[in-house]
């Protein structure tokens, strides 16, 4: 799927002109300035031209900036020097305000334009586009309520309502789960009277929500390539809203309305879910995870030898990645640039990469999360782990996703290259001896790149590298599944009535997917026990893809011991390196846990604050509390 997917209909939807310029410069425009009067809703060509710029506005979280930081709880580790300007160290310190016109962020940031070609990546934000698509949402929802989609047939109106609904609650719960509740806006509010909506609850808002998800789910197909409207444009639908990705936002929606921060308020504790709200979501995800396993749908778990077709691609077009598991995904800006130079180099040591020498590399506290292949944490005392040899018999997710100690990264002859040939993550190691473009834990992450991404071997070259994030994925939904279906039942044998498989079937459709044992019967008697695995469970499937953080947060956990600390591993290599010894069996000694960061948050972290110049428009536009 190349990332023009939009061009076929945009371009003659809104019936400007055919050529590609006058394509480019519709986007750059507010929607009122370009479509107006009835024309601009009259059939389904313009309609979809109005609705698609909402695609547009979604940001790319791993391309907003140069180098961009997205993994803020306690799971990554980034390199001192050139990499403190990234908001990841600004939430370390607690100081949540730098994301206000902070220039890495898909958070928030003025309209600066296209600046030396940067525009398109650069100006895509949560707050900014997300109150855009809101408002554009709700002019095409009056449009069709007042009936100027004249000429067109009730699938078309039906699939143009749909979408209109996904947009509406999908921005709104992106806003609301860094700020809370919001006022829900379902009219388009007069350009010439003043703001009053007051803001609501979280839970006010999430049932606004999972009603726009549901009506959204209800009018929009699984696959559009199997509709009469979807067959014009053959080949380009994979990236519109469908019947799936509305029922995935149905069922996060109310399972993140369900958890302890939402449900109950700071002043909770973790075990306080909304059972309720817990059982609405398992229904929907019930539904979802039924369709999927019945065949109905275009979705499927990807085989784990393929694993790493869901991040990224190598020399294959710029294809976006993603594969059968990825539901929702969004436009990917700048594959070409955005991807080499700005991220994927940022995973690998200075000297081996052509990037800004920042370092994301993975909290060694975050990688002991990833347990034993069977299926066992390192701390059960029936789990087989050694500190001699740490990274034996380990899950094979831990294999695929860190670089560790004397794996060989580098393949080419090249003398240049030989000190780095095998990762030397030991403490005096030459990947340790530099925090400012090193390995400062341990361990490197190649979650989202390939072994040979290096200057050498050239794995990830810059014309056909191409990395991206999808919104959601098959894995979490059976994982939230699982978590909406014991809260809402009370055991890890909770399921909804519409779906086979209860809570800790769903966790082991994952965990086998990736050759791990299935849970372990002492983890299924209770559900404090199930869910302390399940949470590790979404650790280590979900593990840097910008889920750690608000998972922390809707569970309660962000303040607290272990979770507020980031560590790295110390030990010595035990006799001479045997390079074609097979690292997995290396033997060390020393092998003990070093704090890095303890991170002071307080309940105010909870939520993002809001900007002063907002919450002074009215005195019901309130700051969030320690603001």
């Amino acid at each position: 799927m190349k990332i023009s997917f939009i061009r076929p209909l945009l371009c003659g939807a809104a019936a400007l002109t055919l050529s590609l310029t006058a394509c480019t410069d519709y986007l750059d425009k507010a929607p009122e300035s370009v479509i107006s009067g009835d024309d601009a809703y009259k059939n389904f060509n313009n309609f979809q031209g109005f609705v698609e710029i909402m695609y547009y506005r979604i940001p790319d979280i791993m391309k907003s900036y140069w180098v961009n930081s997205f993994n803020w709880g306690e799971d990554e580790v980034i390199t001192i020097g050139a990499g403190e300007y990234l908001y990841g160290f600004s939430v370390d310190r607690g100081n949540y305000r730098d994301y206000i016109n902070k220039n890495d962020l898909f958070l928030d940031r003025a309209d600066q334009g296209d600046q030396n070609g940067s525009g398109i990546r650069a100006n895509r934000s949560i707050w900014r586009d997300g109150w855009l698509n809101i408002r554009t949402a709700n002019m095409g929802l009056e449009a069709i309520a007042n009936g100027k989609m004249t000429d067109a047939s009730q699938a078309e109106r039906d699939i143009i309502t749909g979408q209109l609904h996904f947009f509406r609650a999908w921005n709104y719960f992106q806003i609301t789960k860094y700020w809370g509740g919001m006022p829900y806006i379902e009219t388009v509010l007069p350009s010439d009277e003043a703001f009053t909506l007051p803001r609501e609850t979280y839970r006010e808002n999430v049932e606004k929500m999972a009603a726009d998800f549901r009506k959204a789910a209800d009018l929009l197909p699984i696959n559009w390539d199997n509709t009469e409207i979807g067959r014009r444009t053959p080949g380009n639908n994979a990236l519109r809203v469908n019947k799936i990705w509305a029922l995935g936002y149905l069922g996060k929606a109310l399972l993140y309305g369900g958890s302890p921060l939402m449900a109950n308020g700071v002043n909770a504790q973790p075990t306080d879910y909304d059972a309720e709200m817990c059982k609405r979501a398992a229904d929907a995800f019930g539904e979802l995870l039924t369709l999927v396993e019945s065949g109905q749908t275009q979705y499927s778990m990807v085989d784990f030898e393929n694993y790493s077709s869901m991040f990224y691609n190598t020399q294959q077009n710029f294809m976006l990645p993603g594969s059968t598991e990825a539901i929702m995904r969004s436009i990917s800006f700048e594959p070409h640039s955005g991807s080499y130079y700005r991220q994927m180099n940022s995973y690998q040591i200075g000297p081996m990469a052509e990037g800004d020498q920042i370092v994301f590399h993975p909290a060694a506290n975050y990688v002991n999360y990833f347990g034993m292949a069977n299926g066992l944490p390192l701390e059960d005392s029936e789990s087989g782990f050694d500190r001699s040899h740490p990274w034996k018999d380990r899950d094979p997710r831990f294999y695929n996703n860190f670089i560790y100690d004397g794996v060989k990264l580098v393949f080419t002859s090249n003398a240049v290259a030989d000190p780095y040939r095998y990762a030397n993550l030991h403490t005096d190691g030459n990947f340790r001896d530099d925090p400012r473009t090193k390995s400062r834990t341990g361990y490197l992450n190649y979650k989202f790149i390939p072994i040979t991404a290096n200057l050498w071997d050239n794995g990830i070259n810059n014309t056909q590298a191409h990395v991206n994030l999808c919104w959601m994925r098959l894995a979490d939904v059976y994982l939230m599944y699982a978590e909406a279906a014991a809260q809402g039942y009370g055991s890890a044998q909770g399921k909804s009535s519409n779906f086979t498989k209860n809570a800790v079937e769903a966790v082991n459709v994952v965990r086998t997917r990736a050759g791990v044992a299935e849970v372990a019967s002492k983890f299924t008697g209770s559900l404090q026990a199930f869910m302390d695995e399940l949470r590790r469970e979404r650790a280590v499937e979900l593990a840097f893809e910008g889920q750690r953080f608000h998972d922390l947060r809707r569970w309660l956990l962000l303040t607290r011991a272990p979770y507020n600390i980031k560590t790295s591993q110390e030990f010595d290599r035990v006799g001479e390196f045997d390079p074609d010894a097979d690292p997995k069996e290396a033997e060390v000694a020393n092998f003990r846990e070093v704090e890095l960061i303890t991170r002071n948050l307080t309940n105010k972290h909870y939520w993002l604050p809001l900007k002063t110049e907002d919450v002074s428009m009215y005195p019901e536009f309130y700051q969030n509390p320690g603001w």
